[in-house]
């Protein structure tokens, strides 16, 4: 048996397998209770902090009972005949007598409001709805009642002769809705699909399904943990859907790696002839040492989004963390029970046993051993050629545009965007207002200064202003060209250094919203690299004792990263390839995706540096030269990490095949990142640039040394098994294998 914390935990769920999977169990009843309102909290969210934008928003949050828009366009209608009117009106009053309505703006009033809500072809109309504020539950019930009866109005429009007539449900309180359900839609298709492809690629790399069924079960278990976790987090800060996606990504991926890299690790002990016990522990003493760093390293890479003063980062950062650690739990205490009661069934193919017993699975024989040496012998053409590929894919970075997508997130399929396309093409009114300004005072006042704009060269049109309450009104600027472009971020500088004199006034909308967070990302990066970088030298300085290998890995994924980004600009801007991968062409980049992209691809780039240097570590201290050391290591971690960043890729794969665009980035963000490093960097890269070093590659000054020497966190390597324990594992009969483990 082996020693240590580690293996002690792995040891006493395998002992206490049955309260182990009970308590999990538990888990998964409550994440499967908590996913509805889970989805049902998500926020709109895209300002938070102490922006302006975000003051703004809240300003108007609390100076009007308003919970949001629900828009009913009525098409294919003629709409001055006295049956649509007469139908049309039935319906306000109808909405009218709504308790959950505030206010209903009909659109046959004589106002001018009402003649905006009205084509100039006379063939469409809408009716506005504003719902009184209410929780996002009851206010999810409401919108599904009015999409209701908004619906069957169609059939009393062709009963009154309009034989075309379509209505169809918009606003932004239905878009928002439809937004968050399409999101759930993808996360729950991608799960669905994922989790079939990787039981049949692990049933491949293991051979068998048994022990390819319990990484997948670990990842539906970490899951089931997340959506707990979520809701938790829901209950303190508004929660959106990036950080429902990418924590869901997180949790299947590193549940799936983990589980794979432990299964993987006990099968060889159980080449040996241990018992399965001890090939738990054992494993669990390595390889589960390795998962606890490697979960540690994700969880110091997101450190660094902590740094920024944007609720949704934070709160991402936060979930990221805590779904690092459930990943690891779920594998240490979850995996090690199930071993428990099923481990008799996981033991090595006999093929693998007769290589084994033959020398034939030697460190220095395979494809990444031999791969290793051919990139040795020409090690500085390699780190060239590859640091030249890397930075050519990197390259349409330098002119990435950078913006918050609107209706071209979304497909066209949802019928809240259809209304709002509807909105921008026939009535001229912008779903959200690229800029806004909202001040104390009277319209009145308002609208006198917002007059004096219309000729600046970026404003294209001027609103009307709007009381929002009895001290708050608001006027809305339609800009030229692109609404998120350079022109709209300067007229939204210059209406911040030029207010109106009624009193206080804040600047929002969207292109508002993007000047704030790019304000508040530029201030917070360098703080937020400063945070990962160093959590990430410290924590492979703990493993390998050397001050070149971490700053090197660093390096390299810094340059990783720019690849993958570089093809995300080329996809998602410019649109190149985008046909073939059925992605949408949104424009630009997300700010929050580049982000959250930065942190998780860092940290994963970095759970498959752990892997492998733990080995070649291994062979260090074991007297190996640096050379040796990385063939046999990348020999040895070879097939498990290209299995591990296969199923990873699979998972990632499905959530890029989504239908949303922030989906889509998210994941072709983050498939890109985990190819570039787990085929590229790994197996080019990283031989390369450690060839060249030799032994420079261990080099630390010596206080740091003897600081290693002391408080180090590296793999341990065990001694190896005794010849007693060394028989066969045909030779051992599994009942009596289970009564020596004992039953828990």
């Amino acid at each position: 048996m082996a020693s240590g914390f580690v293996a002690a935990v792995g040891s006493w769920c395998f002992r206490h397998r049955w309260l182990v999977v009970s308590l999990w169990l538990v888990a998964v009843l409550g994440g499967a209770l908590a996913s509805g309102p889970v989805f049902s909290r998500l926020a709109d969210a895209t300002a938070s902090g102490s922006t302006e934008s975000a003051e703004g928003l809240r300003r108007i949050a609390a100076g009007t009972a308003d919970g949001g828009q629900i828009l009913a366009l009525v098409d294919g209608v003629d709409v001055p005949s006295s049956g649509v009117r007469d139908v049309v009106n039935r319906l306000v009053d109808d909405l009218g007598q709504n308790p959950a309505v505030l206010r209903v703006d009909p659109p046959y009033a004589q106002t001018p409001q009402a003649a905006r809500q009205i084509a100039a072809d006379r063939r469409a109309l809408i009716v506005t709805i504003v719902l009184k504020s209410a929780d996002p539950a009851a206010k999810s019930a409401v919108i599904d009642d009015l999409t209701v009866q908004l619906h069957s109005v169609e059939q009393k429009l062709r009963a009154a002769g309009q034989q075309s007539a379509v209505v169809k449900v918009g606003g932004n309180a239905a878009l928002n809705r439809e937004t968050n359900r399409a999101v759930q839609s993808d996360v729950q298709r991608a799960e669905l699909i994922s989790l079939p492809i990787t039981l049949l690629v692990l049933i491949v790399v293991f051979g068998g399904i048994v022990a390819a069924s319990m990484p997948v079960l670990a990842a539906v278990v970490s899951m089931a943990g997340s959506m707990l976790l979520l809701l938790g987090f829901s209950t303190f800060v508004d929660l959106d859907q990036n950080v429902v996606t990418v924590t869901t990504l997180l949790g299947l991926g590193l549940s799936i790696d983990y589980g794979l890299l432990l299964v993987a690790r006990v099968r060889e002990e159980l080449l040996s002839g241990v018992p399965v016990e001890s090939a738990v522990s054992r494993a669990w003493a390595t390889a589960g040492r390795t998962i606890m760093f490697s979960a540690l390293t994700v969880a110091g890479a997101l450190t660094g989004l902590l740094a920024f003063e944007v609720t949704q980062l934070r709160a991402l950062a936060a979930a990221g963390i805590s779904i690092a650690v459930v990943a690891m739990l779920t594998a240490l205490t979850f995996t090690a029970a199930l071993l428990g009661l099923v481990g008799r069934w996981i033991k090595p193919s006999r093929h693998r046993q007769r290589r084994v017993a033959a020398g034939a699975a030697s460190d220095e024989r395979g494809f990444f051993a031999a791969l290793s040496r051919l990139v040795q012998r020409r090690a500085g053409v390699v780190a060239a050629l590859t640091v030249a590929l890397l930075l050519l894919a990197g390259s349409p970075l330098l002119g990435a545009v950078i913006k918050f997508p609107q209706l071209e997130n979304l497909p066209d399929s949802i019928e809240a965007k259809q209304v709002a396309t509807a909105l921008q093409d026939r009535f001229n009114v912008a779903q959200r207002p690229a800029v806004r300004v909202v001040a104390t005072g009277d319209a009145a006042g308002l609208q006198r200064w917002a007059t004096g704009w219309a000729a600046d060269p970026a404003v294209a049109a001027v609103g009307v202003a709007q009381p929002i309450s009895d001290t708050l009104a608001s006027v809305q600027f339609e800009v030229k060209g692109e609404p998120q472009g350079a022109e709209a971020q300067g007229l939204v500088h210059r209406l911040r250094s030029d207010r109106p004199d009624s009193g206080q006034s804040w600047v929002i909308g969207d292109t508002a919203v993007l000047v704030d967070t790019l304000s508040v990302i530029r201030k917070a990066l360098p703080l937020g690299i400063a945070i990962t970088v160093l959590a990430m030298l410290v924590l492979l300085f703990a493993m390998t004792g050397s001050v070149i290998v971490p700053i090197k890995a660093v390096l390299a994924n810094a340059v990783s990263l720019g690849a993958t980004f570089g093809v995300m600009v080329a996809v998602f801007e410019h649109g190149y390839l985008a046909g073939p991968l059925n992605m949408l062409v949104v424009g630009g980049l997300d700010p929050f995706v580049i982000v959250i992209v930065v942190a998780f691809a860092f940290g994963l780039s970095m759970d498959y540096e752990v892997f492998l240097l733990g080995r070649i570590k291994e062979y260090v201290e074991a007297g190996h030269d640096s050379d040796t050391a990385v063939r046999r290591g990348l020999q040895q971690t070879g097939r498990i990490i290209t299995s591990a960043a296969l199923l990873m890729v699979i998972v990632f794969v499905c959530f890029a095949s989504g239908r949303t665009g922030s989906v889509q980035q998210l994941g072709l963000g983050l498939t890109l990142s985990v190819l570039v490093d787990a085929t590229i960097v790994r197996c080019l890269l990283v031989p390369a640039t450690m060839t060249l070093l030799g032994g420079a590659n261990w080099w630390a000054p010596q206080p740091l040394r003897r600081l290693h020497e002391r408080f180090g966190l590296r793999e341990r390597t065990l001694p190896p098994v005794s010849p007693a324990a060394s028989q066969t594992i045909e030779n051992r009969a599994p009942a009596d294998a289970v009564r020596r483990h004992g039953d828990g």
